[in-house]
């Protein structure tokens, strides 16, 4: 009988990291009141979204803060063996374009849910030694993929900072995040919680395993004789890990351009597809339908181990933002999101049960309690 692996013993624990998150929004929710003066209002229930809201006269003024994580470590041990000649002369050897993009992806996905469109954009890249950005072809590439993500998201690069944290971060490597300020206007556009029996639960594709969960996927790596160099189908273990994160920004817009009423919008990034049970009010999420994953993730799940209830529990498997819209909506919602290039399946629907919240994978056979999704 094989050992599984987990996401939380890989390191990233979220019944660790998810009390701390409610106590720090507990106490934010405090500081409300600080920019009344300056004629913004503090809308509380933004709080524990992906996005935080101040409503003005004109709209809403909208924040986000997020992290890459660790996908970095893989760009660097790719870079690496590029540099001593042992990546095919054929591979796309940009590294660093790829996790600029997931990094302004990560921001921008998050501040979509709510419906705000981003405005500026800034980069925090911390590094160990100032030696790290004389490396022209990496720098180079960080810059070009920042740059080109915030052409996808419709926004300005605002600037950012670059500090030098010597015995904070470790030698050779960076932590890279950054941060957007973005808008909803006219605030009808606001998508506020408004889930209702019945509705349809629309999936967009992702490109792969997007920015989450790379933690098990490079301890992964370590057991493989050839590494990041394993072969995935046409392609290596490191090649699909670093797939750049799809901006889905343009659906977004064009859905509330066209008056969509969307009930609710999630990024799935951490905690899976439990994502899908984010909203506050309990319901019971039915999933008929699944994407068919992209070959990384069979391939953590064969060379983890890795079982099924935690590779939907923790990675996006194929679906990398959900909406939920009226069943009479949503083949408008799937049109919209064929024309702008991104793939959709109308997945399943909402049931209301009482107080009960749950989501189930019926094609898998899995279920997870409400409770196993703890952000608020």
């Amino acid at each position: 009988m094989p050992e599984f692996m987990t996401y939380a013993d890989s390191g990233p624990n979220y019944d660790d990291m998810d009390p701390y998150k409610i106590k720090a929004t507990r106490a934010a929710l405090l500081t409300g009141n600080n920019a009344v003066r300056l004629g913004f209002e503090d809308v509380p229930w933004s709080r524990g979204e992906s996005c935080y809201l101040m409503k003005a006269p004109w709209g809403y003024l909208a924040h986000v803060e997020e992290g890459l994580g660790t996908k970095n470590i893989v760009a660097d041990a790719m870079y690496q063996l590029m540099l001593v000649g042992k990546l095919s002369h054929g591979y796309d050897h940009s590294f660093y374009r790829h996790v600029a993009q997931c990094t302004v992806a990560m921001i921008v996905n998050d501040m979509l849910t709510l419906g705000a469109l981003p405005v500026s954009i800034a980069m925090h890249l911390a590094v160990a030694e100032s030696k790290w950005l004389t490396d022209g072809l990496r720098v180079d590439e960080l810059i070009d993929g920042w740059k080109q993500a915030c052409d996808l998201s419709g926004a300005v690069w605002a600037g950012g900072e670059t500090p030098t944290l010597r015995d904070l971060v470790m030698p050779k490597r960076i932590i890279l995040s950054g941060s957007a300020l973005g808008v909803i206007i006219p605030k009808e556009r606001v998508i506020k919680p408004n889930i209702q029996h019945g509705d349809s639960i629309i999936l967009l594709g992702s490109s792969g395993i997007h920015a989450n969960g790379l933690t098990l996927a490079r301890d992964i790596a370590k057991k493989l004789p050839k590494g990041y160099r394993t072969p995935v189908g046409k392609s290596t273990y490191g090649e699909e890990l670093l797939k750049p994160t799809i901006i889905y920004r343009q659906f977004i817009e064009n859905c509330l351009k066209n008056r969509i009423d969307i009930h609710y919008a999630v990024n799935i990034t951490g905690h899976g597809w439990r994502k899908l049970m984010r909203a506050v009010e309990p319901f019971v999420y039915v999933i008929d339908r699944i994407p068919e994953p992209q070959p990384i993730f069979g391939f953590i799940q064969e060379h983890g181990p890795v079982t099924d209830e935690e590779m939907y529990g923790n990675y996006n498997m194929g679906a990398g933002f959900a909406v939920f819209v009226r069943p009479d909506v949503a083949p408008i919602v799937l049109r919209i999101a064929d024309k702008y290039g991104y793939s959709a399946l109308q997945a399943g629907y909402v049931d209301k049960r009482g107080g009960e919240k749950k989501l189930i994978i019926r094609p898998k056979n899995l279920e997870y309690e409400g409770s196993s999704l703890a952000v608020r």
